[in-house]
């Protein structure tokens, strides 16, 4: 199976350092022919994950994302929510006929329907679900840069296929699971960082960890219901047998609301401490995922109708100016 990367951060680095330790070699898009020219010569992505080195015979490197897509059998789509449909804009209405599109997006698209990407790739390429699989976590791409043990959960209706494709990626730091919930999985991925930004302004408020236990343990519950209700909107599968407290859920939402890793985390943390939401993401000179996926979780959540008040109060302190402290009073409230 040849396997092409779409993205250039450092969760596609992470992906790429997997897939080349296993002795694979891939097609890689990156949007920067300077970023390119400088891992040919010097065999590192120069702005994200720096530490990790490629063998250059492993790699073809390409600006040109219709030429990877056309090279691969099987597509790791790795770019952020906010860039996506830019990098996608113009491509052919059959460019992903017969591939597997692997999804390492963690974030709703910004489109007025506010669709998951799946959605999106059926809707203009065709693609069916039986061809679309994630990648989820809980796994930062730091600790996959050190190699340190980290887990990650592969998904798709066709669960034999998603074990072939998990098999690609399994190192000896890094271990594979294997389910069936491509719309739990990715909405978990949605929500929780969503949740971890809430958390870093908890903590630019000065709130202590013992209010944040309990604020983990609220979410985790309201991440639940919200997963819950989109099961019964999409008449998933065997929906009544998804373990809810396994690591791809709530493994992956402690991760990102206690790690140092999670840009989400240090995103809320500047909210909290007073910073604009414009002034954050210039210090960051990152994608924090959680910003973007508030404000389409709070629209697709008016179909979906599930009770989220944290959610929703982390959405209005972000995109209406709702003061912070006056935001976590409220969700003081809700707290049980």
């Amino acid at each position: 199976m040849q396997i092409g990367i779409l993205g250039g951060g450092s969760w596609a680095t992470a992906l790429a350092k997997m897939l080349t330790d296993n002795g694979h070699s891939i097609y890689w898009w990156l949007r920067n022919e300077k970023t390119i020219e400088h891992i040919r010569r010097r065999r590192h992505n120069p702005q994200y994950l720096s530490s990790v080195y490629f063998n250059p015979q492993l790699l073809t490197l390409s600006a040109q994302v219709e030429e990877v897509i056309a090279a691969c059998d099987a597509v790791v789509v790795c770019i952020p929510s906010s860039y996506l449909l830019s990098a996608l804009e113009g491509l052919p209405a059959d460019c992903f006929r017969g591939k597997k599109i692997i999804s390492a997006v963690k974030g709703i698209l910004p489109n007025d329907s506010h669709q998951l990407l799946n959605e999106y790739l059926h809707e203009h390429f065709q693609v069916p679900v039986e061809d679309y699989f994630t990648i989820m976590g809980p796994c930062h791409a730091e600790e996959v840069a050190a190699e340190k043990l980290s887990y990650l959960t592969f998904s798709g209706e066709d669960v034999a296929m998603a074990q072939q494709i998990a098999e690609h990626f399994r190192t000896y730091y890094l271990n594979t699971v294997v389910n069936h919930d491509i719309w739990g999985t990715q909405y978990a991925a949605v929500l929780k960082n969503i949740y971890a930004v809430g958390a870093g302004i908890a903590h630019g408020l000065e709130y202590g960890d013992n209010f944040l236990s309990v604020y983990i343990a609220n979410v985790a519950d309201e991440m639940v219901a919200f997963l819950k209700k989109v099961m019964d909107t999409k008449q998933a599968p065997d929906a009544g047998k998804i373990n809810y407290a396994s690591s791809v859920y709530l493994g992956d939402l402690l991760v990102t609301c206690y790690s140092l890793f999670s840009r989400n985390r240090t995103f809320g943390n500047m909210i909290g401490k007073g910073y604009s939401v414009k002034v954050a993401q210039l210090e960051m000179n990152m994608v924090a995922e959680g910003y973007p996926a508030s404000k389409g979780l709070y629209f697709t959540n008016q179909t979906m109708g599930a009770h989220t008040p944290i959610a929703e109060t982390i959405y209005r302190i972000l995109w209406e100016q709702l003061p912070a402290e006056e935001g976590f009073r409220s969700i003081e409230q809700v707290l049980k």
